[in-house]
């Protein structure tokens, strides 16, 4: 048996394309396009990479980008101002606060600070809490999760009754993708660095969706013949093949797992490319819910 792949570049463009036909409907409407606020604080070359590729896709589908770049040493104060003068313009429909911050900015100060209407990050802790609860609905939910929701939908992977498997707690994707899935009535285990006979846990899942950042982490033989797999990893090891001398895999060893499994991701071209359209598509509802308010003031 050779998996399905499920391919994250294709749903990505899908969405990306909608959005586009949406704001250029919400710019005719309003005479201004839908806006996106970029907080970067500090050199950390990857996430200058990330809100390079964040506001390009922001011009591609019409959505305009503004950013606030401070150096690695604003202080907390700094970057709180950023933040509130992008909750006061109105042209301003959806805020992003690049993580991680300095050791000097406190997360979550920064992150409460973010209008709940504009978190289109969906780490705002009220979002979060929503999230977490029962007969609550974050506005907005985080893109990399939400991406992984709409991977498993795009290939029709059953939820209500699933057993789902989650490989990392961390804030950003194991544990808001776990509280996704089970609002969606899977059964979810979240797995993590001290788990015990981890690889005993994996092989019970359907759906196995594995961020823990290590290479190659989740084996083949781990794997439930049939499951589907959203690989979130993206970890960069070292290849003298490479031309750059490196190349990206992620958190499943794909070339053995392809084999078992019913549908995998790969790494690129899998979640990633979710991220991205999933952050335009909530900005885009931003947009939408702050101009529908406004038309009732």
């Amino acid at each position: 048996m050779t998996a399905r792949i499920i391919d994250g570049n294709q749903v990505a463009a899908g969405v990306r394309a909608a959005v586009a036909e949406r704001a250029a409907a919400f710019a005719a409407r309003y005479g201004f396009p839908p806006g996106l606020g970029v907080v970067l604080v500090g050199d950390n070359p990857a996430s200058a990479q990330y809100v390079r590729m964040k506001r390009r896709a922001c011009e591609q589908v019409g959505i305009t980008s503004i950013a606030h770049v401070l150096p690695q040493s604003a202080a907390l104060d700094e970057v709180a101002s950023a933040v509130r003068e992008l909750n006061a313009d109105p042209a301003v429909h959806g805020i992003l606060v690049q993580l991680p911050l300095p050791p000097q900015v406190n997360e979550e100060s920064i992150l409460r600070l973010v209008s709940i209407d504009k978190d289109v990050d969906g780490f705002h802790p009220e979002n979060l809490g929503r999230l977490g609860m029962k007969g609550r609905e974050p506005l907005f939910t985080p893109a990399t999760p939400t991406g992984c929701m709409k991977l498993l939908e795009t290939v029709g992977t059953p939820l209500d009754g699933a057993t789902a498997v989650v490989i990392g707690r961390s804030n950003i994707v194991g544990l808001p993708v776990a509280l996704m899935l089970m609002k969606a009535n899977a059964t979810v285990t979240v797995c993590h660095s001290r788990t015990r006979e981890i690889a005993s846990v994996v092989r019970g899942a359907d759906i196995v969706i594995a961020a823990i950042g290590r290479p190659h982490y989740v084996q083949a033989d781990w794997l439930k013949p049939g499951a589907v797999v959203i690989d979130v990893g993206t970890n960069r090891i070292d290849d003298a093949a490479d031309p750059r001398g490196y190349r990206y895999v992620g958190d499943v060893d794909f070339d053995a797992a392809v084999h078992v499994v019913g549908a995998i991701t790969q790494v690129p071209g899998g979640v990633g490319p979710m991220t991205i359209a999933m952050l335009l598509d909530n900005t885009m509802k931003a947009a939408a819910r702050l101009a529908d308010v406004s038309a009732t003031i």
